[in-house]
């Protein structure tokens, strides 16, 4: 079985935010996969994507902190700044934390740890709506 399908996920504030939820219920091909791989994809270069906490929200404010203490806007070398000042590191945190991610499927469910959930990294001030192309592949 391959399913393909674009997400369009709604704007969001600056930080980081679980999206395990809105991932899963745009996939109803999901539960009928015993075992395959998830692919995600987002399709931009200010917003990420990675695997993290899902229980506590203190740990998505604390990385956010701390990316915005060691890339923050006004550093004397960033060059492209046409964007407004929180451009250019929004393309520094994508890139560290990565755009894509691929994940077990198992069961009809993501193959998650107990604490893991799926984070979308919004790096921007006003980043917008953000799509997220999904990719499932496995047998049932």
């Amino acid at each position: 079985m391959w399913q393909q399908q674009e997400l369009k996920l709604a704007p969001r504030s600056r930080g980081f935010h679980l999206i395990t939820d809105e991932i899963v219920d745009a996939l109803p091909g999901l539960s009928h996969c015993a075992v395959g791989l998830l692919h995600l994809q987002l399709l931009h270069t200010s917003a990420s994507l990675t695997l993290n906490e899902n229980a506590d929200p203190d740990v998505r404010h604390d990385l956010d902190a701390f990316l915005r203490e060691r890339i923050p806007g006004d550093l004397p070398y960033f060059r492209h700044t046409l964007e407004g000042p929180d451009d250019m590191p929004a393309h520094v945190c994508a890139s560290l934390l990565g755009t894509q991610l691929s994940l077990a499927v198992r069961k009809g469910r993501l193959a998650l740890g107990t604490w893991q959930g799926i984070w979308l990294g919004e790096h921007r001030e006003h980043g917008g709506s953000r799509r997220l192309l999904m990719t499932l592949n496995g047998d049932g």
